[in-house]
């Protein structure tokens, strides 16, 4: 069963883009518990990373979709971020840009206060987590409302023009 999320990518035409905010996300995830007790993910080794998710992306890309991430952490990062940052290889694999933004770098900017995607300027999905990284019951919400649609996609651009990219953040 596809995710809202991965519906939303499937019928994209032009763009996705993703803002995370939060340092931690779902810390009882068996493979960050995994990754935290040692487990490293070998890129050369497809086979044993790759999944939906990155077949969802690569499709998507491959109709022409721009497909752009933007991190806002804190410094030093959590570990959750770190593990993230080691899985990045395969977003990119996959076909989406990745970017880094340091938390002290974002004051000035007016951020909605939940992560989001937006596609193709139109669908604003947002995600509500817990205090936790859980998330929360009814934790997806999609809204067409090209107003708010165009507020979170402008968010993201700040963040973004900002931002550092993948291959030159370093944890």
């Amino acid at each position: 069963m596809a995710t809202p999320v991965r519906r939303a990518l499937a019928a994209a035409q032009r763009s996705a883009v993703h803002l995370e905010m939060r340092d931690s996300y779902m810390l009882d995830d068996p493979e960050f518990i995994a990754w935290q007790q040692g487990k490293r993910l070998d890129p050369e080794d497809r086979d044993s990373w790759w999944h939906g998710w990155h077949d969802a992306v690569s499709e998507a890309a491959e109709r022409g979709v721009v497909i752009r991430r933007a991190r806002i952490v804190s410094e030093p990062v959590h570990a959750y971020i770190h593990y993230e940052y080691d899985l990045t290889f395969g977003n990119i694999a996959a076909g989406e840009q990745v970017r880094w933004l340091p938390r002290r770098n974002t004051g000035d900017l007016a951020l909605p206060g939940l992560d989001f995607w937006v596609f193709d300027n139109q669908v604003v999905h947002f995600h509500h987590f817990t205090g936790d990284g859980q998330l929360a019951e009814h934790g997806e919400e999609v809204l067409t409302d090209s107003a708010l649609a165009k507020h979170c996609a402008s968010a993201f651009e700040a963040v973004w023009d900002r931002a550092i990219p993948h291959g030159q953040y370093t944890v």
